[in-house]
């Protein structure tokens, strides 16, 4: 943790009551928080307001001349329509699809009439995840059509003849193809082409075959499947596979369309940069095929000329004539993430992930920018994700943002960053995050007036930062990293003051992620997880940070992986994600005490040290432990912090930080002992 400065805590209470003031009349501030009466002595509980507000998207795509745009992590999920000629929201209609909505499906059927909605969330509920709006009566809501036994829709497809697919996935099944005929309404299975797939993220669809692609960006390594494409005839029902032997080894089919006659096709890279291919619908094995720097590649569009698509960097262009890749130069901001990119009279549709709209004039260079807020679209509190705080500031990430609150005046500023901003640290008064996917490290100085800039790169297939700690001794910033494609993980560390960072690959073993570090004296603690259902799990291993070289480990014989590492005295704490309590004396390197916590945390949780106790968060409870006795005590029942992916919590000057609900609480508690 930092040792900078920061606001005293009467004054945090009267910027907190100030903003609560101020925001009031707003349907976002959620009541003040109240201890639970155990603590209502000891502990005050200050509620800082709404932690990360925006207009956040995962989807677009253009019908006639407006855009339709699905929202990501948002409750209640939205689809608005973005009108090009007046760069307006002139459509809206929500949906209830269920715990931390996102949108990623969107497609029309030939009319132009239905837009088909595909929903993912976080918890299968029962609910429909189909959707169809009606745009000749845009005032009406989407209906619900059905349901797919996948949970989560990351595609859709609509063949001319109307008929619609859907893939996506569910974790631990193979995806499936599903079909929804719109004169009987019926939702139908027809099939599961690769039973070692884990994720299915794009499809295509003619009138004779239907295209599907998977692979393994989440939960890969092991016997999972690379990039997979198979051909379903809808005549014979039976399942072909074609995919180019180029794009074999990549990790995932990340998107398909059929234009101009062709399947174009695109994939995630990973120790391989991303591919692109355009594929003879005549003849599946006639193909073109061009290999790219970049690690992603999807949402297609063409023209007469050539076929657009996005990448990390930006929009590139093929070029049907001589079959070679250029990017598509223009004048105007960074597109960050992009969801969506259609073609129009001589322009593109560009929709980002930083919520708006960019319309690029392709022969002429020059883009128009449109802010979605500002046009109409509805911001919500999204589910956060890493939190910092240091120097008067206290930082939320969220979906292509974070947010930074000014604990003076209760200022909130949302800055741009791509991805994710999965964990944090301020480290005197700079934010340093580990961005998903496969962004590295960021660094903001609110001392400059910059936006957040990349410091730090990492392997591709590294791509996601979990857990970040400041290691004093070493002077190094300590992230312990998941590889979804491959297996396994890595710590990561950057030192601030040289600018050098190092990338030490599956330092536990070749299947473990390293789920949390904690550091003390110099040493760094690193706790395993394990993605897939067999194989070991909660190791704890000691490394020095500098070389990466193991100390000692310990098979801790738990049941899960670890969720959460901290230090106190000669003791580490660990908490798995079934709720089980270790602790490791630090110099005996045995585990010296156990216990069952699963009525406070079950489930990923995060940990910190503060006045001389260990606390930890989960999705339901902030508690601490008893530092010689290890006994677990509720410090908030009932918090319910709207994470994304797993709780946080940090702690500068005594004082915790952390969600109640989606509102940002600072949270001082002194314990009795």
């Amino acid at each position: 943790m930092t040792h900078s400065s920061s606001v005293s805590r009467r004054r945090l209470l009267q910027a907190g009551g100030a903003l609560g003031l101020a925001t009031a009349a707003g349907s976002l501030l959620a009541p003040q928080a109240v201890a639970s009466p155990e603590a209502a002595a000891r502990t005050t509980v200050t509620d800082l307001g709404p932690g990360l507000v925006q207009f956040s998207l995962m989807s677009g795509v253009l019908v006639g001349d407006t855009v339709y745009i699905g929202s990501r992590n948002l409750t209640p999920a939205v689809v608005v329509g973005f009108h090009l000629p007046s760069r307006k929201v002139v459509s809206s209609t929500e949906l209830g699809a269920g715990p931390e909505p996102s949108i990623q499906a969107l497609a029309a059927d030939p009319t132009g009439r239905y837009l088909y909605i595909g929903a993912l969330v976080k918890a299968d509920e029962g609910r429909p995840n189909l959707y169809r709006w009606d745009l000749t009566t845009p005032d009406r809501p989407a209906e619900a059509i059905g349901r797919t036994e996948d949970r989560d829709i990351r595609d859709l497809a609509v063949a001319p003849d109307g008929t619609l697919f859907a893939v996506g996935g569910v974790p631990d099944k193979p995806p499936v193809l599903w079909q929804y005929d719109p004169s009987t309404g019926a939702v139908t299975n027809l099939g599961t082409p690769d039973p070692k797939a884990t994720l299915a993220r794009a499809v295509a669809a003619t009138d004779t075959t239907v295209f599907f692609g998977a692979g393994s960006v989440l939960s890969g390594g092991g016997g999972a499947s690379k990039a997979s494409l198979f051909a379903f005839d809808r005549a014979s029902r039976e399942f072909t596979s074609i995919v180019p032997k180029e794009m074999e080894k990549d990790p995932s089919l990340r998107e398909l369309a059929v234009l101009d006659g062709q399947l174009v096709v695109g994939t995630s890279g990973a120790v391989d940069p991303a591919k692109f291919a355009v594929i003879d619908l005549a003849d599946f094995s006639s193909y073109t095929l061009v290999k790219t720097e970049g690690a992603v590649i999807k949402t297609f569009a063409s023209d007469a000329e050539r076929i657009y698509f996005a990448s990390e960097s930006g929009i590139e262009a093929y070029s049907k004539a001589d079959k070679t890749l250029s990017p598509v130069e223009f004048t105007g901001p960074d597109l960050g993430e992009i969801w969506g990119l259609d073609h129009r009279d001589g322009k593109l549709a560009v929709v980002s992930g930083y919520g708006f709209v960019a319309e690029i004039d392709v022969a002429a260079g020059t883009s128009v920018v449109t802010d979605l807020r500002e046009a109409g679209a509805k911001a919500g509190t999204q589910a956060g994700m890493g939190i910092a705080a240091g120097r008067g500031y206290v930082y939320l990430g969220g979906n292509g943002a974070i947010s930074r609150r000014d604990l003076r005046t209760g200022e909130v500023v949302n800055l741009a960053a791509p991805g994710e901003a999965k964990d944090a640290e301020v480290i005197e008064g700079v934010l340093y995050t580990g961005q998903y996917n496969s962004l590295g490290i960021w660094r903001y100085d609110p001392a400059r007036r910059q936006q957040p800039q990349q410091v730090a790169k990492f392997p591709v297939e590294q791509n996601r930062p979990l857990d970040v700690s400041w290691d004093p001794e070493n002077k190094l910033l300590l992230a312990g990293v998941q590889s979804d494609t491959e297996g396994g993980g890595a710590l990561w560390t950057y030192s601030p003051g040289t600018g050098k960072s190092a990338s030490y690959v599956n330092p536990i073993d070749d299947v473990q992620l390293v789920r949390a570090v904690a550091n003390r004296d110099g040493v760094a603690y690193l706790g395993g997880d394990n993605a897939a259902k067999e194989g070991p799990r909660a190791t704890v291993v000691a490394v020095d940070p500098a070389t990466g070289e193991e100390q000692w480990r310990v098979e801790t014989q738990q049941a899960a992986g670890v969720a959460a590492l901290a230090v106190q005295g000669r003791h580490l704490y660990g908490v798995t994600t079934k709720g089980g309590l270790f602790v490791i004396d630090r110099r005996t390197r045995e585990v010296v005490h156990t216990a069952d916590i699963s009525s406070v945390s079950k489930g990923f949780a995060a940990m910190v040290t503060n006045r001389g106790a260990v606390y930890g968060v989960s999705d339901t409870t902030l508690y601490r432990f008893h530092p010689k006795t290890f006994a677990v005590s509720t410090v908030v029942a009932g918090i319910n912090g709207a994470w994304y992916s797993g709780p946080h919590v940090n702690v500068h000057e005594g004082l915790l930080y952390t969600l109640r609900g989606g509102n940002l609480v600072a949270v001082d508690d002194r314990p009795a002992h």
